[in-house]
């Protein structure tokens, strides 16, 4: 039996549990540097990648879409760092997520995101990886790097698929 998940809109407050909304948002800190012609939008996400010696990575994925209703067949969490993605296009994506600890997938969430707002899972959260929703998309990466087994996969049945509608 299959189940549809419809997406919600990802706000800071209902991804809260999971990890940061990374945007340009008024009600966050923020400050002109740059002899005023910059405004420093500040302290983002907290970057968690230190455990067992990890240091930061900076990367670029490049995601191709899955064929729409998407089935969640997988998901992932990082149990020694955070994990962020920051989309490089002005395409939305989609964020599947589930709460730290044992992969429970009646907790598993998703949300449209939209190509202003980037996000950074915190470490333990369980994600789907990254996932285009109408065509190609860049995104930069921030995790870690070094010794330490820092990827739990677990595969699923695909009987949870990502309500979506196509692109008009």
């Amino acid at each position: 039996m299959t189940e549809q998940i419809v997406p919600k809109i990802l706000t800071s407050e209902a991804f809260a549990p999971f990890g940061d909304v990374i945007e340009v948002d008024e009600d966050r800190q923020h400050f002109t540097i740059n002899d005023g012609f910059t405004e420093r939008y500040h302290d983002l996400a907290t970057v968690d990648v230190e455990k067992n010696n990890g240091r930061t990575l900076i990367n670029i994925f490049r995601s191709t879409p899955l064929v729409q209703p998407v089935a969640i067949k997988m998901m992932e969490r990082h149990p020694l760092s955070s994990q962020a993605f920051i989309p490089l296009g002005n395409e939305p994506y989609l964020v599947v997520v589930a709460p730290k600890g044992e992969l429970e997938l009646s907790a598993i969430e998703v949300f449209i995101a939209q190509s202003n707002q980037g996000v950074n899972y915190h470490a333990g959260t369980w994600h789907h990886y990254c996932l285009a929703l109408h065509q190609q998309s860049d995104f930069l990466v921030v995790d870690r790097g070094g010794e330490g087994d820092n990827c739990d996969v677990v595969e699923l049945d695909g009987s949870k698929m990502i309500a979506t509608q196509s692109k008009a």
